[in-house]
């Protein structure tokens, strides 16, 4: 059951075959984070009020919920992609 995430281009199949073993390479692909239901109420919450996060809410918000200030910052433009293509 390969399945495309919609971000690779339909001829990046050795690519994306390769990065499905775990390696790109030669390196390891990093984990996929599993938000806790807290964590995405939080996050939604949050979304909710303002789509765009400041370096100092991202750095809050990070510590609040004990994620890095990256994992948020990809949970946000993922989020509004999610948005963009509901509408």
């Amino acid at each position: 059951a390969d399945e495309s995430s919609g971000y690779e281009s339909e001829s990046a199949g050795a690519e994306r075959s390769a990065a499905a073993e775990g390696r790109t390479c030669g390196r390891q692909r990093r984990a996929r984070t599993a938000f806790t239901s807290e964590q995405i109420c939080r996050l939604e919450k949050t979304f909710q009020r303002q789509k765009y996060l400041g370096a100092t809410e991202r750095r809050k918000l990070a510590a609040a919920l004990q994620l890095s200030e990256i994992q948020i910052k990809t949970w946000f433009q993922n989020r509004r992609m999610k948005l963009k293509r509901q509408i």
